[in-house]
Order: C-alpha cells, then sequence, then structure tokens
C-alpha cells in the first residue's frame, strides 16, 4: 500500500492574486458581460410591447445590469482621497467625456429628432447621467469611508429621494441618490467578499435564482411599470402613494443584490477573448446610444423583419456585435482624446510624485494607479 501523500500536496493550488498594476480578469470580464447586458436592453425597449417575453426579459435585466455595473465603479473607487493624481483622472475621465458626450447626444437629438431639443450639461440626457452620478459618487466618497454604517446611511438617503419629487433634474441628482446605496455597497466590498459568491455552489444556486426572477417578471409585466428600474422618479410621480417609495427602494436593493451576486457568479475569473475589452467598456457604453437612439427615430424597430421572434434574435446578436466591436482597443484609442485626454498642462506639478521620482521611493497613492479604473 502507498503511503499517503503530505496533506500540503494534496490541496489544489489557488490562484494567485494579481499583481500590484495588473488587471484582474474577472472584473474586466464582469465589466464587459455588465456592457453588453446595457446594450441588450436598450435594444430591447422598443420591442417589449410587442412581446411579453422581450418585456420579461428586458425587466429582469434592468433589475441588476446597471446595479452591478454600479457595484464594480463603487469597489474600485476605496482609494480615492482626492489625492492629485486623483483628481486629475477624475476630471480627465469623467468629467471631461460628460461635457463631451452631453453635447454630442444634444446635437445629435436636435438633428435627427427635435430640432428645439435644449443643450444643458445641467440636465443629462439619455446614457450620460452615469458619468454626472459618477462624479457626484467619487466626490462624496471619504465622507462614506469615514462613516459607521454607510450603507444604511446611503439606503436612507435613496428612500428619501423617493418621496421628493422636487429634487429636480439638475446633473440628474434624483437618480444618484436612488443609484447611491450601489456604489457605497462597492465601497465597503472587499476581494473575499466577491469570492464568496465565486464558487460552484453559488453558480449552481444561481440558476433557480435566476428562473424565480424571470417567473416574477412574467407575473410583473403588465402589473408594474417599469419605469421604478430607471429610478429617476419619485413614488408620486409615478403615480404611487409615498410611502411606495421607501418599501419599493428596499425590494428593489435586495433583489439587485441577489441577482448581482448570481451575475458575478457566473463570470469567468480566467482571462477569455473578451476579457481585454474591459478595458474599452466606456467607448462601448457612450457610443452604443447613438446607435439604439437612431435606430428608434428613423423606425428601424418598426420595420417588419424586427417582428417576432426572429427579429428579436437579430436584434438581439447586432447589439452584442456592435457593443463589443466597440470596446475594441482602435476604438477606444481613436476616442482617447475625449475619453482620457492628457491634462497635465492644466495641472500644477504633482510635488509628492517628483519627491518620489527623486528618491526612488513610490509616491503615495500609487499603488492604485495601474489597477483596472473606477469608471465604466
Amino acid at each position: 500500500m502507498n503511503a499517503p501523500q503530505p496533506h500540503s500536496s494534496q490541496q489544489t493550488p489557488r490562484r494567485p492574486l494579481p499583481a500590484v498594476g495588473q488587471r484582474d480578469s474577472f472584473f474586466d470580464n464582469a465589466k464587459y458581460l455588465a456592457i453588453v447586458l446595457v446594450a441588450l436592453g436598450h435594444v430591447w425597449e422598443p420591442l417589449r410591447d410587442g412581446s411579453r417575453t422581450m418585456g420579461v426579459l428586458y425587466m429582469v435585466v434592468y433589475a441588476f445590469h446597471m446595479p452591478a455595473f454600479i457595484v464594480i465603479s463603487g469597489y474600485f473607487s476605496r482609494s480615492f482621497a482626492f489625492k492629485p493624481h486623483q483628481i486629475k483622472r477624475l476630471i480627465s475621465g469623467v468629467v471631461v467625456p460628460y461635457i463631451v458626450f452631453e453635447t454630442a447626444y444634444s446635437l445629435f437629438r436636435r438633428w435627427l429628432h427635435d430640432p428645439d431639443a435644449p443643450i444643458s450639461l445641467l440636465d443629462p440626457w439619455y446614457l450620460t447621467w452615469f458619468l454626472a452620478a459618477l462624479f457626484v459618487w467619487r466626490l462624496t466618497t471619504p465622507i462614506w469611508r469615514s462613516l459607521r454604517y454607510p450603507l444604511a446611511v446611503a439606503l436612507a438617503i435613496a428612500m428619501l429621494a423617493t418621496v421628493s419629487p422636487k429634487i429636480g433634474n439638475d446633473l440628474d441628482m434624483q437618480r444618484a441618490l436612488q443609484f447611491l446605496p450601489y456604489f457605497v455597497l462597492g465601497l465597503c466590498l472587499k476581494p473575499e467578499h466577491f469570492k464568496l459568491v465565486r464558487t460552484r455552489r453559488m453558480r449552481i444556486l444561481a440558476v433557480p435564482v435566476f428562473a424565480a426572477a424571470l417567473a416574477v417578471g412574467w407575473w410583473a409585466k403588465g402589473n408594474m411599470t417599469t419605469a421604478w428600474f430607471y429610478h429617476r422618479d419619485a413614488a408620486q410621480e409615478l403615480g404611487g402613494a409615498w410611502w411606495i417609495g421607501p418599501l419599493m427602494t428596499l425590494g428593489m436593493f435586495g433583489c439587485a443584490v441577489v441577482l448581482t451576486a448570481c451575475f458575478f457568479a457566473w463570470v469567468p475569473g480566467r482571462r477569455l477573448w473578451f476579457t481585454a475589452l474591459g478595458a474599452g467598456t466606456i467607448s462601448g457604453y457612450l457610443l452604443h446610444g447613438f446607435l439604439v437612439k437612431g435606430g428608434i427615430w428613423l423606425g428601424w424597430f418598426d420595420q417588419g423583419w424586427a417582428e417576432g421572434p426572429l427579429g428579436a434574435l437579430l436584434c438581439t446578436v447586432a447589439a452584442g456585435t456592435v457593443v463589443t466591436l466597440l470596446c475594441t482597443p482602435p476604438v477606444l484609442k481613436a476616442l482617447k482624446v475625449v475619453l482620457e485626454p492628457n491634462l497635465d498642462r492644466f495641472f500644477r506639478p504633482d510635488e509628492n510624485a517628483a519627491k518620489a521620482a527623486k528618491t526612488g521611493a513610490p509616491a503615495e497613492g500609487a499603488e492604485n494607479r495601474g489597477k483596472v479604473p473606477a469608471g465604466v
């Protein structure tokens, strides 16, 4: 009989954690898959009224795709502390793209749909609300990091927002406040929390959970307005009593967290053909809206070919293919001048970085510069 092997040799070797400055394939995969779901949701929107199945899929996807995206954004914003290089990154990676694409979308709408549409940087339109909200969330990160119960406070603020119809549209603050708990949840998460959902058991459990979500969506279709998933209106504006808003906030937060956890359970952790596309999700996010809105205004989805199951399948495949192409490195490189411009000439030199360069020591906060960016 062979002698038993040492216990250590029987253990399955663990995958090493990414080195400092190295991108994590899991998060790049999650960002890419999330942006594909965003594009699918936008394409399914004009198709949902003619098909109950499309309407159900639309509701289920909208229940968690943006929460998942926002959780990732919050997770990678944990180190934000108003350091010079962080401020510069916030301006170049969030503020400049917001100004450029908010203007571009407004001009696009005036040209193709509504000649009298206003151009206002204070009233985000369509996709640009996320950049405005991310700017607000990132600025408040140090506050959430210092609170003892940040998630509870964020949920309380979101609940109050749903009973405050007079908040207004400036920077789409209603959405920023109602989606705030997901960003704060990301700030509170640690690597071990993601490991808890990335197990075979969780992948198996995710199957009946999504099946139940589809069943609930089948019932909710026609019995519930999808406007609740947009988080852009107070309860009174949706025709409900004020007290429904806080209850819906808690209920939808719970559902979104469960579905997001199931989504993360299915995200592969190894490097795949689409992993590199996770670095270009911001271009896919901001560009696909022109095609979707243009298609709606030009009547593409009203044509005969878009009707029925085959038409819905063709639209789905087309949306996934287009957003994938928009996330590729050539597109990201072509848009770098507006998505991540070099603004060094507009900022004072980072004295801490200069001092570190002279001494050979790492600059303060340098350990986070090479990691996955916190934006889309």
